[in-house]
């Protein structure tokens, strides 16, 4: 049974997830207009949905994922156009950066990844139906949604057309046509010189943004699914119109609607946006942090709350991080072959599950695992090795489901594939560092630590011998 209780932003309460299929989610999350190269914003919302659906995983449940990808929009057309590159180029070049982040992070594939222009004919075909069921009209090549025909348009984002309609909040999307009502959205944009376009029964055209999403969704999903993720930015006007349209299609859509807070700069000013020129691009803050650390500052905060970038927030993160990477590193040498008696520790699972369980209380769980490390160090200081091999491996449990464990999941967090190099390094400094203390010769031993230091790699003498990690970062 599943017993997961997530926020649906449209009724506005935590509701458990009740699948339409036994035993299987369908997931279907807004994905990126690939106009630019991905910033830490990006990154924060694929760590809060890749949380998700390895929660749904790890509680035995198949996941259908489907992540789409726009790659034809306005801003596409302008920003290929203004460095002489055909928009399907820079689309594409795009598209494999975002891969490359999220790989980097360790954020699985989805099961399908969708492009706008593979999807044409679904995405024609719906706006047909559309206007065969009266929700919608062409005007100048272009066709556009009849808002107030669409069955309580405003619920998700809790506005009324009327409200609405008086606001600076109406987007215009018309290309050519003439709009009946300033409320009502395109679904096709007739083309325009230079622009690319694709036929249709209305003329040659492409798709408006928010059609897309709905027309993928049905494809990969059906006409009602589980659960609809993305960024609260989204909630009005692109998600309210994909509500909108699918409704008027004669769809159910979304049972659940999941929505994560944004990244903001340092003070918790403005949201992270290229518009805004405030973004920390992926490449910049991995040169200033190790990627599992990224994924521990991006991951760390509840999904539903604004999560503020600065070198503060990289710093603590190294710092929560570096203490886990320790005691798993130390416990892992320490209990070897040591029989598992998963009972001692099946308390600590129990209460991470339920804090995942809790509307996926990343926070809380991630205090559940910190006490795990401090009990686990308090077990290795006393050398009892079957309690300590327990309190390993749920520990273990606990950071996969994170993609924290820095044994299996981060096999590179020593040197990348270097890291053999590295450990024999540090294991030649160690010995002579010992020859150098049976020496009695302290000025060597310390300066060998201190260099080390320098470099940082911290030791640690032990009754066990000597133990090293890295240091953490004091961030930039």
């Amino acid at each position: 049974m599943v017993t997961l209780r997530l926020y649906d932003t449209r009724s506005r309460a935590v509701r458990p997830l009740e699948p339409l299929v036994a035993g299987q989610v369908g997931l279907y999350v807004c994905g990126p207009t690939v106009q630019g190269a991905p910033h830490v914003g990006h990154l924060r919302s694929a760590v809060a949905l890749d949380v998700l659906h390895r929660w749904l995983l790890a509680s035995g449940l198949k996941v259908v994922f489907v992540r789409n990808v726009t790659d034809v929009d306005d801003k596409i057309i302008h920003n290929a156009a203004h460095d002489d590159e055909p928009w399907w180029a820079l689309a594409t070049r795009m598209h494999r950066a975002f891969t490359q982040a999220y790989d980097a992070v360790q954020v699985l594939p989805p099961t399908a990844e969708p492009r706008v222009t593979g999807h044409l004919p679904d995405i024609v075909r719906l706006i047909e139906t559309i206007i065969e069921r009266g929700h919608a009209y062409e005007s100048g090549g272009d066709v556009y949604l009849a808002v107030r025909t669409a069955p309580e348009y405003g619920a998700l984002s809790g506005q009324s057309p009327d409200a609405l309609r008086a606001s600076d909040r109406s987007v215009a999307h018309g290309h050519t046509g003439e709009k009946r009502d300033p409320l009502d959205f395109a679904l096709w944009k007739a083309a325009k010189p230079g622009e690319p376009s694709w036929p249709s029964p209305w003329g040659p055209g492409r798709p408006g943004w928010h059609i897309e999403c709905s027309a993928m969704a049905v494809a990969y999903l059906g006409e009602e699914f589980d659960l609809h993720g993305g960024g609260l930015d989204l909630v009005f006007p692109h998600h309210e119109n994909e509500v909108a349209q699918s409704a008027c299609a004669g769809h159910p859509f979304a049972r659940t609607w999941l929505h994560h807070g944004l990244v903001t700069g340092p003070g918790g000013g403005e949201k992270m946006s290229k518009s805004l020129g405030n973004v920390t691009g992926v490449p910049e803050a991995l040169a200033q942090v190790r990627p599992q650390v990224l994924r521990y500052a991006l991951g760390a905060a509840h999904y539903r709350s604004p999560l503020e970038w600065s070198p503060q927030a990289v710093s603590d993160a190294e710092s929560a991080y570096a203490r886990i990477e320790t005691f798993v590193r130390n416990a892992t040498e320490a209990v070897g072959d040591t029989a598992v008696d998963e009972g001692l520790s099946k308390a600590s699972w129990d209460e991470f599950a339920d804090r995942l369980d809790d509307d996926l209380g990343v926070p809380q769980a991630l205090a559940v695992v910190h006490n795990g490390v401090r009990a686990g160090n308090a077990l290795l200081a006393a050398h009892d090795l079957p309690a300590l091999a327990a309190t390993l491996a749920t520990l273990r449990r606990m950071l996969a489901v994170l993609a924290l464990d820095p044994v299996s999941q981060w096999p590179a967090s020593s040197g990348g594939e270097l890291s053999g190099v590295v450990d024999a390094l540090v294991a030649l400094a160690v010995e002579a560092r010992a020859d150098a203390r049976a020496r009695k010769d302290w000025a060597q031993a310390d300066a060998l630590r201190d260099r080390l230091a320098a470099s940082g790699i911290v030791l640690e003498d032990t009754a066990d011998g000597v133990r090293w990690h890295l240091a953490a970062s004091t961030g930039s």
